[in-house]
């Protein structure tokens, strides 16, 4: 494997696993990356989408015993039938609507300027829903009833934009419809799990073509690294939203958009 590609794909397996589950896009974060990288080819779409699978696995394991639990209790327990529902519903919308227009959003805005213009709307989004005040009336993901859920679901639809951000928009959802930043996050985190696996299926079986056993090291490189900074990222992410709102991450979002955009404007950097 050659030492630069193995550096290529160390660093983009760092950032997939750092923002995949921060209110920042990772996909917009990884197009701009792999631009300044030289990787946004139809081999380099593929190695994006297995280290988001990779990065997926360390939700898996945070929330193991939870998920473990759901399983073996999903035939006689309420409790886990209805955390099964409302991930289903939650996924449903985004799954359907993401079938019907990923072709004709990866033609047009899968670049850099689009992914920049939707950080800065997204910074903005989140400020306006911070300033808001309200009181939070569902405290954890066990009191999320199905309409939230499906509302959740209807937010997450956004994030088929890129630069938008997955988890901002699910946990921007979430906090409008009332849930507390922890239940917020930690739905947004379990709602990952069926969205980003289904992605990941259905853009392989449509990319089978592209896949190579001589890949298989790069890929490796990737996935590992996405994995481990994924696990730091949920961690430290579940501990930072106990105690503080989600502005730091509007303000970055905003100024990176900026950046991108005047390096674009000045010709700085040809994006």
């Amino acid at each position: 494997m050659d030492l630069i590609v193995a550096i290529k794909a160390l660093i983009l397996g760092v950032v997939e696993g750092l923002t995949e589950f921060l209110p920042v896009s990772s996909t917009g974060h990884l197009i701009v990356v792999g631009s300044l990288l030289n990787w946004n080819d139809e081999k380099g779409a593929l190695f994006e989408i297995v280290i988001q699978f990779a990065a997926i696995l360390a939700i898996c394991w945070v929330y193991r015993q939870r998920l473990w639990t759901v399983m073996a209790t999903l035939l006689r327990d309420r409790k886990s039938q209805r955390f099964t529902l409302n991930l289903l519903l939650a996924f449903l919308p985004a799954a359907i609507i993401g079938v019907i227009f990923i072709g004709t959003i990866k033609k047009y805005l899968f670049a850099p300027v689009p992914v920049a213009t939707a950080f800065i709307v997204g910074g903005i989004l989140i400020l306006w829903i911070e300033s808001r005040k309200r009181t939070p009336r569902i405290e954890n993901v066990d009191a999320v009833k199905p309409a939230d859920a499906l509302w959740i679901g209807i937010a997450q639809t956004l994030s088929i934009i890129p630069g938008t951000s997955r988890s901002g928009a699910t946990i921007m959802g979430g906090l409008l419809r009332g849930l507390s930043r922890p239940a917020a996050t930690e739905f947004s985190f379990f709602l990952a799990i069926p969205t980003i696996v289904g992605a990941t299926v259905f853009s392989l079986y449509k990319a089978r073509h592209l896949l190579n056993a001589d890949d298989l090291a790069v890929i490796g490189v990737g996935s590992v690294a996405s994995f481990i900074s994924a696990m730091i990222a949920v961690r430290a992410l579940l501990r930072y939203v106990s105690g503080h709102n989600f502005k730091a991450f509007a303000w970055y979002r905003i100024v990176f958009g900026v950046v991108i955009l005047a390096t674009w404007h000045f010709g700085l950097v040809k994006w």
